[in-house]
């Protein structure tokens, strides 16, 4: 469903994204070329700061947002998501958040007041929360990482894991052609 938020601001979908029918797209979002929203997603950027402004909620080109994927946030911050980046089933991006390009993001993991760097790894079950994760960052599963965490005791991404991330987004970039030929069809 795609909707105006209280404000009245529509989402900008590019007419070669694919939004699944289930999914709810509402408010200030932007939403770049040839980018997958699976069914149950939701996208909301409808909360206004306290002068009542909102910044967009963005998605660049060729991402993914899965199944049940939730990207929010508070008090009408900005969330960045660059190009190419996946963003897998049940995870949660809680604004204000910048997440990079060539990013893979696991499911059920919660990104909230983070910057995360181009070509990272956030595995499975994480949480990355009030810090900036540089470049090639690998988040191994089921991870805690915050402010307070030694960033230089986690190893860099991996060729096999860069591979996955690869495979999970050509999957998906396929999967709009594929649902954008059919969507008309009961």
């Amino acid at each position: 469903m795609i909707r105006k938020n209280p404000s009245g601001h529509l989402p900008k979908i590019d007419p070669t994204a694919f939004v699944d029918p289930t999914a709810i797209v509402c408010g200030k979002v932007v939403i770049g070329g040839n980018v997958f929203i699976g069914p149950y997603a939701v996208i909301r950027a409808d909360e206004t700061d306290a002068d009542g402004n909102i910044e967009p909620i963005t998605i660049g080109a060729h991402s993914n947002i899965q199944d049940g994927v939730v990207i929010h946030s508070k008090s009408g911050a900005a969330v960045t998501i660059g190009q190419h980046t996946s963003i897998a089933h049940r995870a949660i991006v809680h604004g204000p958040c910048k997440v990079g390009s060539y990013v893979f993001i696991g499911f059920n993991s919660v990104l909230f007041d983070c910057v995360v760097g181009n070509h990272c790894v956030i595995r499975h079950n994480s949480v990355v929360d009030n810090c900036s994760l540089p470049n090639e960052f690998y988040v191994p599963s089921s991870i805690s990482i915050n402010g307070q965490t030694d960033l230089s005791i986690i190893e860099k991404v991996s060729t096999d894991t860069a591979e996955f991330s690869e495979d999970v987004k050509s999957t998906n970039n396929w999967l709009v052609e594929g649902y954008k030929k059919i969507q008309n069809e009961l």
